[in-house]
């Protein structure tokens, strides 16, 4: 709530109190020896004696949003991941495990007839296939994905960069409370944070983050669309891209992404066989199973990786010489059928048998 702290800040402040409460509580000077700059710090004096935690914690309750630190068992572990990832998320409805396979639908908010008929097919699609589709709650490609995930009987998430207590734009109002029902919204903008231009960007890394991956199935050569496949890559997840017409303003985006090396995507197959994510449906009936056994070579080759842990995600990707998208969503499989188990920051090991 007070501008200029961030996940930077809020890191000195953890390592130097070691509780953010003692923090709060700190004089200038100890807040100073804590590496915290004098800009920030005059923030902090400044904003402090106005902000009433109790009322803030009201306001939550009264919009029903509950506040999940990195430490919460049910913060993203996915976004965990990300170099920038926020110190906290607010969210309206629930995330469950099941959404760590997730795919990010984003594009234009001009979207053509094209544009939003490849939109919904594969949407359609990837929600049979029980992806969660992940976007922003924008006109246009945005608010086109969440419906389709919805009319699929799917979950979706959307990203918010204004506080949850404002729906925006307007008019989605009411595809927002399908969403809480089915899914979430989420933003990592407190309370009465207005949407303001230069929000969105940013949020766009939350939504990479989340994600294995990022389709775009129309945009223009410029655009948040593009900005969020941009942050994809720097976050290591998968780029996809639906070609279109040469002639389409609306598909200059998604072709110079393509020739940029973004992956080609013709059908729903395109995508699910690059992440892994094609027997999800089958693999989820054994979830809970602490018996099962590995269901195919990737599954084979992370648990004998493993049986030599425990080890952080990015070591099981070079030990075993596979993307961290497929490593990602195949060790969220074993967790579910019991196989491994996620010991925190990331680190997997082999569950322990009764």
């Amino acid at each position: 709530m007070i501008p200029g702290i961030g996940r930077v800040r809020f890191g000195l402040l953890i390592e130097y109190f070691g509780d953010l409460e003692i923090a709060w509580r700190a004089t200038p000077s100890e807040l100073k020896a804590a590496g915290i700059d004098s800009r920030s710090l005059q923030s902090i004096v400044t904003r402090r004696p106005k902000i009433d935690l109790d009322a803030e914690m009201e306001k939550l309750e009264q919009h029903q949003v509950q506040v999940l630190t990195k430490e919460n068992p049910s913060f993203p572990k996915r976004l965990q991941e990300i170099y920038d990832a926020p110190p906290l998320l607010y969210v309206r409805g629930t995330l469950i495990p099941e959404d760590e396979w997730a795919l990010a639908v984003i594009g234009t908010r001009h979207a053509t007839m094209y544009g939003r008929e490849v939109t919904q097919r594969l949407v359609t699609d990837l929600a049979k296939n029980k992806i969660t589709i992940v976007s922003g709650l924008a006109r246009g490609i945005d608010s086109i994905a969440h419906r389709a995930a919805l009319s699929a009987g799917g979950r979706t998430i959307a990203v918010c960069g204004c506080g949850l207590d404002t729906i925006y734009p307007a008019e989605n109002q009411g595809l927002a409370q399908e969403i809480m029902e089915h899914g979430a919204l989420i933003s990592d903008y407190p309370l009465g944070t207005k949407p303001k231009a230069e929000n969105f960007p940013q949020r766009n890394r939350i939504m990479s983050g989340l994600s294995l991956g990022v389709l775009v199935t129309e945009s223009m050569e410029t655009g948040g669309a593009l900005i969020t496949a941009n942050m994809a890559l720097q976050q290591d997840r998968e780029v996809f891209a639906v070609p279109g017409s040469i002639l389409s303003p609306t598909s200059r985006g998604t072709n110079s992404l393509i020739r940029a090396g973004a992956k080609t995507v013709l059908e729903v197959n395109d995508i699910l066989e690059e992440l892994n994510l094609s027997m999800v449906p089958q693999q989820l009936e054994f979830a809970g199973l602490t018996d099962s056994l590995p269901q195919n070579q990737t599954e084979s080759l992370l648990l004998k990786c493993l049986s030599g842990g425990p080890f952080h995600i990015d070591e099981v990707c070079r030990h075993t010489g596979l993307p961290i998208s497929t490593v990602s969503s195949t060790l969220t499989i074993m967790e579910l059928k019991g196989m491994v188990r996620h010991l925190g920051n990331m680190n997997y090991g082999v569950a322990q048998r009764a």
